[in-house]
């Protein structure tokens, strides 16, 4: 008996007793499914930290003013101005790894153009932070060092606040007010989108470090040259660790901070928690498809019980085709392509149930925000693996039908 033959035995079989057949396959497509939904959302959760440490820049590490204690209360990160330009300029000078170091103010205001106002962040920078974060203007131009010399009042808007303030009209050379201060907005800079906290890193404008102090945030005397943050750019990503040990010395140093005082400043390494949530990401997509494999499983023992009570039914059919001349390979072909087709049927079925579920995911409530990413290999590799089940559960019923004395089986009641 050849396969094709073998095919339509078992499609005639199967069509006979639909809807066990259909309860045999339930376990294959939901398994398959699961396993499709599953790796596409743990793929899309891995994507969107790839984005957002992509939107951060690469090879970053910030170093943030220390904290104040008040009342015996420590404050947190910030709030109390300990670092300085001149820091930056050291770190970026002293350390050669250091492509860039840039400072940083950060601050909130109101912002007015027309009849309209918009209330976001203020950034305080200097031409070094554009490198430092790569990020570029899209339209306009950037500010250059002369900006930052000559405290000039020009300004750099983020998307969401063009967007809120400016709707479809071009918003290089319109005059806008932050803090009462008039600025004319030069450039409007790429989309960055959520950061890794979810926070819309489009929701800035972006002015020269020097204005800022002086005409904007009121940095008194004393603080002139403070910053709340300094951004430095590694050259190359193996030389992370050795930067942040560097400029914690370098900066202890020049601070003159003793063996037994804590730092005054706080280094965080942006790239070092981005790619720990990505490698968590990776091994929660791992869990989620383990879990989901386990439905396969479950589908299969169902296909072996199926196949088993078929094998009883047929007893007798088995052994007049074996008197008539049907070698015992010949049976255990027939039912072992029914275990397969069972299998494949109900794989390709998963396919369309995980691409649904997949697809659906985004209109879940609780899962509004999650990214979804179909992989190709997970649905050829769960669709693999549901024939490899259909093989391996129906190999023992269809070894059973082939072993079987033709004698007795005709004999069977």
């Amino acid at each position: 008996m050849n396969l094709w033959a073998s095919v339509r035995i078992a499609v005639r079989a199967l069509r006979v007793n639909r809807l066990r057949s259909a309860l045999a396959m339930l376990g294959i497509v939901i398994g398959v499914g699961a396993v499709i939904a599953m790796v596409a959302l743990g793929a899309g959760s891995q994507a969107r930290v790839a984005e957002t440490i992509q939107s951060l820049g690469s090879n970053i590490i910030v170093v943030l003013s220390g904290a104040i204690t008040s009342g015996g209360v420590r404050l947190g990160s910030g709030t109390q101005l300990t670092i300085t330009e001149d820091d930056a300029w050291a770190i970026q000078r002293e350390i050669p790894q250091v492509e860039v170091a840039a400072p940083s103010m950060r601050g909130a205001g109101q912002i007015v153009y027309g009849n309209l106002n918009w209330g976001t962040v203020v950034m305080g920078v200097t031409p070094e932070y554009f490198p430092a974060r790569e990020w570029d203007a899209v339209t306009g131009k950037l500010f250059g060092q002369e900006d930052v010399d000559g405290a000039t009042k020009v300004a750099l808007v983020g998307q969401t606040v063009a967007a809120n303030l400016f709707n479809d009209s071009d918003p290089i050379g319109q005059i806008i007010r932050i803090r009462k201060v008039p600025f004319t907005v030069v450039a409007v800079m790429d989309r960055k989108g959520q950061n890794s906290w979810g926070q819309d890193q489009d929701d800035i404008i972006l002015i020269p470090l020097s204005t800022a102090k002086r005409k904007v945030m009121g940095v008194s005397q004393a603080n002139a040259r403070s910053v709340n943050a300094i951004s430095i750019k590694v050259r190359e990503a193996k030389d992370m660790k050795d930067v942040e040990r560097l400029t914690r010395d370098l900066l202890r140093q020049r601070h003159k901070l003793q063996p037994y005082q804590d730092d005054d400043f706080t280094l965080r390494n942006l790239s070092e928690f981005l790619q720990a949530q990505e490698a968590a990401a990776g091994v929660m997509t791992k869990l989620l498809a383990a879990i989901a494999s386990i439905s396969l499983l479950v589908g299969g023992i169902g296909i072996m019980n199926i196949m088993l009570v078929s094998v009883t039914e047929r007893t007798r059919e088995i052994g007049l085709r074996m008197a008539v001349g049907a070698r015992g390979r010949d049976v255990l072909t027939q039912f072992l392509v029914e275990a397969v087709t069972l299998s494949l049927i109900g794989g390709a079925m998963g396919i369309l149930l995980g691409i649904g579920l997949a697809y659906a995911v985004p209109y879940v409530p609780f899962l509004a925000d999650s990214k979804i990413v179909l992989k190709w290999e997970s649905i050829v590799l769960a669709f693999g693996f549901a024939a490899g089940i259909g093989i391996f559960f129906g190999f023992y019923p269809a070894r059973k039908a082939a072993g079987l004395n033709p004698i007795e089986a005709l004999r069977y009641e």
